[in-house]
C-alpha cells in the first residue's frame, strides 16, 4: 500500500504454497545446500543481480516456518543483507519476521544425533539474542467465527 517491499519465505514447499506469492527460502536466498557445514557461509546472490536490488529495497522478510531452518542460514541472511546495503545494523537494518513453532520440526541434519539438532537450532545462534519474541494469546479464527 505504502510502495514498500516485503518478500515472504519459507522453509519447506508445503509452507511457501501456503503464503502470498510466496517461495522457499533456499530458492530466493541462494542458499548453499550444505549450509549446516558452512558456518561462514552466504547466499549466492551477485551485488548487481535483481534480487540484490529486491533485498536493497525490501523492508521486512517474513519467514514461516523458520524452526526448521538451519542457524547458519539466518547468519548468511544476516551477512549478505549487511553486505548488499552497506550496512552494519542487523540483517542490514531490514526487518525480518521469524514465524514458526519450536514444537513442531526442527532442523533435519543428516547422520546426526538429537543434540546435533539441538545446536542446529535458530535457539542455538548468537542471533537469537536479538529476536523480539511475540506471542499469541487469542486466537483469531474462533473470534471471527464468533464461537
Amino acid at each position: 500500500m505504502q510502495g514498500n517491499v516485503a518478500l515472504a519465505l519459507a522453509s519447506s514447499g508445503i509452507a511457501a504454497t501456503l503464503l502470498d506469492g510466496g517461495r522457499t527460502a533456499h530458492s530466493v536466498l541462494k542458499l548453499p545446500l550444505n549450509i549446516h557445514s558452512c558456518e561462514n557461509a552466504v547466499c549466492n546472490i551477485k551485488k548487481h543481480s535483481n534480487m540484490a536490488k529486491i533485498l536493497q529495497k525490501c523492508h521486512i522478510i517474513v519467514w514461516d516456518e523458520c524452526t526448521m531452518a538451519h542457524k547458519y542460514s539466518l547468519k548468511a541472511l544476516n551477512r549478505t543483507l549487511k553486505d548488499l546495503n552497506a550496512n552494519d545494523r542487523l540483517f542490514g537494518g531490514a526487518l525480518i519476521l521469524l514465524a514458526g513453532d519450536f514444537r513442531q520440526t526442527l532442523p533435519v541434519i543428516p547422520r546426526s544425533t538429537y543434540a546435533d539438532e539441538i545446536n542446529a537450532c535458530l535457539k542455538s545462534s548468537i542471533l537469537w539474542r536479538s529476536v523480539h519474541i511475540l506471542r499469541f494469546t487469542e486466537n483469531m479464527r474462533v473470534g471471527l467465527q464468533r464461537d
